[in-house]
Formats: structure tokens, sequence, C-alpha cells
């Protein structure tokens, strides 16, 4: 069947704008405070030593590590890990934070998994009764809903399709999975137009929604966030924008709304290679075009007053945050996630939305760091390549166990590589950046820990939204 604007699409963290949404209308009517501590309503998370409120997980400040990564690095697919109570209690085992409450902004699905439990129990309702009572039927978007029940049948859904390494499509309905607060919302292109109405009639609540969704979070030190409350606000070739974005199991999707202008892209597609985010600014580009600043500086990487883009090419690792940024060079420009990055002058480039990466150093010692809404969010130097022998290889070898994720890793030499093992994941060669670290291809890095003797103990695996998992190598 083809699709049309009615067809019926999941759309991954598109979601959690209305999961802000409802629970910011439950604290106009007074059920619950943004500024409530979370343990208040789930006192089964562990006491961290820090106050973490409803606030700082709506603008993604809380330090909650993601349960995506969490549920990777136990051994399960996400696909599989579908129950909201094991996600819950995997929560639960966790012993740490990514960051101080407050201090830093880190995306993680978890702020957002938790907020609709959160509303459950302050509300007595579901996440889904609670939306679709206060927000879908008052705008009229009748073909939405929080998919909560697996065993609910969605009329008018897409199948969705995510292309395999032999060249064949995946074909996933997904229709065993209804985890929802970070996801989890099913709905259609007419719905969201709906949705985006009310950005300019405000219909909803008391009239405080649409600012408190839209405004940039605020840091411990007082620093601007590029996150409102599921909300993204941001800058496109001189345009304010709001956007969020979303993917999974072959579903992607965007919403990009310009609000000065009125002009809104919403981009729904079944395909996970789709680039929904991409094709939202081509669009913006056609029909804004007369009111955009030109995408970049008339210059060229063979005018002898600016440095070849390829001084600038390579891997970038953050010490503080065990984040790596990989860019390239190609025909005159510097590459990141697939995209040209637009010059700014001799060292500094524009990512897409406007964020600034900026370079300084030699051709044999260069460092990078990269500003967003004038926060910098990354400062690192670029690695060198490290080659250790089968001897050195040999001294990280062994079985690790985790009781964060529940779940062990074992690791092998094999033809001058160390491979990690994961249960049922494929296994993963990695790569050494240092003596003691290594990465897994941009997925994650591994740091190893030495007891007093020398001998390699344990480890921690840093994703860049779950930071500093354990794992402990039994004597």
């Amino acid at each position: 069947m083809p699709l049309s604007p009615e067809s019926v699409f999941y759309v991954g963290s598109v979601s959690k704008q209305f999961t802000a949404a409802s629970v910011v209308l439950a604290a106009e009517q007074g059920i619950l405070s943004l500024d409530d501590n979370v343990r208040r309503y789930i006192p089964e998370l562990p006491d961290y030593g820090h106050t973490i409120t409803l606030r700082q997980m709506l603008n993604q400040t809380s330090g909650f590590r993601d349960f995506f990564g969490l549920i990777y690095f136990s051994g399960h697919d996400a696909a599989e890990f579908n129950s909201p109570n094991e996600i819950l209690k995997l929560i639960e085992r966790q012993k740490g934070l990514n960051n101080v409450p407050g201090t830093e902004f880190v995306y993680s699905n978890t702020n957002y998994f938790l907020l609709g439990v959160v509303l459950q129990r302050a509300t007595g309702k579901t996440l889904a009764q609670y939306a679709a009572e206060n927000i879908f039927h008052p705008l009229g978007m009748a073909h939405t809903r929080f998919y909560d029940d697996a065993s609910g049948v969605v009329p008018g859904r897409v199948a969705a399709y995510d292309p395999s390494p032999n060249g064949q499509f995946l074909v996933d309905w997904s229709t065993t999975y209804a985890v929802v607060g970070a996801g989890g919302l099913m709905t259609t292109v007419d719905d969201l137009l709906q949705w985006d109405n009310n950005f300019y009639t405000n219909r909803l609540g008391k009239g405080t929604l649409v600012k408190q969704l839209e405004t940039p979070g605020i840091l411990n030190d007082g620093n601007k966030i590029a996150y409102g409350m599921g909300l993204v606000p941001g800058n496109y070739r001189g345009l304010p924008t709001i956007e969020h974005n979303g993917a999974l199991f072959g579903y992607t999707a965007d919403l990009l709304r310009f609000p000065d202008q009125r002009f809104t892209v919403i981009c729904l597609c079944n395909v996970s290679n789709a680039e929904p985010e991409e094709k939202s600014l081509r669009v913006a580009d056609i029909y804004l075009k007369t009111e955009m600043q030109s995408d970049s500086i008339p210059v060229s990487a063979v005018d002898r007053d600016l440095p070849d883009p390829a001084l600038f090419a390579g891997q970038y690792l953050d010490p503080r945050t065990h984040t790596i940024y990989s860019l390239t060079a190609s025909d005159g420009h510097l590459q990141g996630w697939g995209s040209n990055l637009m010059r700014k002058n001799a060292n500094q480039f524009y990512d897409l939305y406007g964020n600034v990466f900026t370079f300084e150093g030699s051709k044999d010692s260069m460092k990078a760091s990269f500003d967003r809404n004038g926060e910098t969010t990354f400062t690192g130097k670029r690695l060198s390549e490290v080659h250790l022998d089968d001897a050195a290889l040999r001294g990280f070898t062994g079985n690790y166990r985790s009781p964060e994720v529940d779940g062990a890793i074992q690791l092998s030499a094999e033809n001058g590589n160390l491979i990690l093992k994961n249960r049922s994941n494929p296994p993963v060669t990695l790569t050494p950046i240092a003596n003691n670290e290594f990465k897994a291809g941009d997925s994650f890095l591994i740091d190893f820990h030495r007891d007093k003797h020398g001998r390699v103990s344990g480890l921690s695996l840093f994703e860049h939204p779950a930071r500093g998992i354990e794992f402990a190598r039994p004597n």
C-alpha cells in the first residue's frame, strides 16, 4: 500500500515532546512539580548523593545512563528487552551517573522512560491514557497513541525496513515493543500538523506549555544548553528552529519548525537509512531560500590563504567523557556524520546546525573543540596510531562481569586483534588508541584498569550516554 499523510508511523524520540508536554500539563494541574525529586515517585532508584529533579530529566541533565546502552552492554538486543519492568530493574542496578545532576547535557532515553513512570504513579493513569485525554483528543489527533499494549492493533500502521549486510531488507513491525516515554508514539503526518498548529494557537492547559517546551534548559552554573523539554532550539542558516528527530527499528522521523516563518517540515520514513533530518533541511532550503543566509563563506580548499581541510581530518578523543569524534576530508571538504562541514574561517567549521568546530595546533599535534549554543561540549587531541603486539593483547584477554548490567563479556586475541564477545551480540574488533584504551568502531570505548602488580583487573565501558559501566576480571 502506498504511503499517505494518514499512514501511521512509529516516530521514536519525536515522542519525547509529548511525554514532556504531559508532565508539564500535570504540573499545571498541581499533580506534581517539575522541581520534585524523582525519588519521591520512584523511591527504588538509588540515592546518588544528589537530588535529581523532573526538570533536570526533561532537560537531559540528570546524569542517568541511557538504558539502550545498558541493554547492549548486558548482551541483549533492545527489541527483545521490551518489558518496562525489566528496564526499570536495569536502571535501579546502576551504581553511578554520567555526570553530576545539572552540570552537563547528556542525552539519555532513561530520563523520558522514567518520566513516563513518574506520570503514571502521580496521576494514576498511564502515559497513553493521560496524553490521550489531555493532548490527542483536545487537538483532534485521532490516529495518535502511545503504544504501551503489545496486544493492540493499530489500523493503517506501516512496516519498517532495515537494510541487512547481504543487501536485502529486514522487515520489522515491532508489534511486541511496548515501552513508552522515551519513544513509543504512533502517529501520522496529518495528526502532527494538528500538534504543530498548537504551537501558535496554544490551546492546551493554562498557556505555559509552549514556552516551557521550547525554552533551553539551564545548568547549575547558569549556562544555557541546546535542549528544551523534548525539543531542540537551534538555528539554521540564520533562522531560529525548533526540532526533534527519532529512529528505532527502521522507522526514522524528523519534525523541524521555523517558528518565525510559521513553516514546518514533517518527515516520517519507514526505512532506517532515509536520513529525514537531511531531507527536512533540503525542503526548508527550497521554501525559505530567500530568507536564509548563505550556507558557507565563498572559500575553497585550493585558496592559498586557507589550510587544506585535510589538515584537520582524524579521530579526536575527549579524555573526560571518553568520546571520539571522527572527521574525514574529501574533495576539498571536511566531513563529519556523513555531511560536509561548512567553513567559517581558516580553522573553524560549522556543522549542519550552526555549531562550531575549532582546531588548534599543527599537523603533528592537533586539538579540536566543539561548541554547541555557546557551551563547549567536546575538547580533545587527535589520536595517533597505536600498535600492540600479541603478548600485549593477551594481557587483556579473559572473562569480565558486571553486576550493573547483569552481564559478562569475553575478550580474546585473534589474528593480531582483540575481539569482544558479549552473549548474543555480534563479535566486535577492538582498536587500541592508547596502551590501556581501545575503541569499538564509533560505538564505545573501553578503559582497562590494572592492579598494583600491573595486571589487568577490570575495565570500564563508555558509550556517550552510558558512561563508566564497570566490569571486573576475577582472579
